[in-house]
């Protein structure tokens, strides 16, 4: 057995970059790291009480977190932003106040930007998502897997790998499967690849979706 790495972890400081950017004591750095996790949580639950949405994406590709000593700036970089907006006009003013009473930063500004990605299926968290909605409404593992490469390859990729592991369509083992189509060379330091794991809860019990997609060699 090869020994497994994660793609965006083994490429921070070449082709990817760090998705926090903030200065920290060592006594503090454990706190910060907890204030980042509570602030995503909190903007990916209000998105998923407050937007319905039928295909089951809510089309969150990334959240950056910039932290200076009197601001928090979070920038949201979503596929669909037209859901948080016109779903909810006062939406982010809304969800600025749920995450300061979370956080009790009385001292600091908290700022939120969202960003739109242009090609939504070039990002394999929205890819996962699409995958796991197709998989809630019982549609084959298959089926759903050969129409996000579809989508993928729509978006402009060199290439794509999708893997499924659990009890697939109900079956009593476990299993693992997988598709890829087009290069995704995983061992290129200099190779972009944007990684993603993904976990849906199904009727049948818990399935692990991993998606890798080849952007670019730079």
């Amino acid at each position: 057995m090869g020994q497994k790495i994660n793609p965006v972890g083994f490429r921070l400081g070449t082709t990817q970059s760090h998705d926090s950017l903030w200065f920290a004591q060592r006594t503090n750095y454990s706190e910060n790291l907890q204030e980042d996790k509570k602030i995503r949580d909190c903007i990916k639950n209000y998105i998923q009480k407050n937007i319905k949405v039928s295909s089951g994406v809510e089309g969150i590709g990334q959240i950056k977190i910039e932290k200076r000593i009197d601001l928090i700036q979070v920038i949201i970089y979503m596929g669909f932003p037209k859901l948080l907006i016109e779903g909810k006009p006062r939406g982010i003013e809304e969800l600025q106040i749920n995450i300061q009473k979370k956080l009790n930063c009385v001292n600091r500004k908290f700022n939120i930007a969202i960003t739109r990605i242009t090609n939504p299926y070039k990002h394999p968290n929205i890819l996962a998502e699409f995958i796991a909605g197709q998989l809630k409404n019982r549609v084959s593992f298959r089926k759903a897997m050969k129409k996000a490469i579809e989508l993928t390859e729509q978006a402009g990729t060199k290439g794509v790998q999708v893997q499924i592991a659990g009890r697939i369509d109900g079956k009593e083992i476990a299993r693992v499967e997988w598709i890829r189509e087009g290069r995704v060379p995983l061992q290129t330091i200099q190779a972009k690849i944007d990684y993603c794991s993904y976990t849906v809860r199904t009727i049948y019990g818990v399935l692990g979706i991993k998606v890798w997609i080849f952007i670019n060699k730079e």
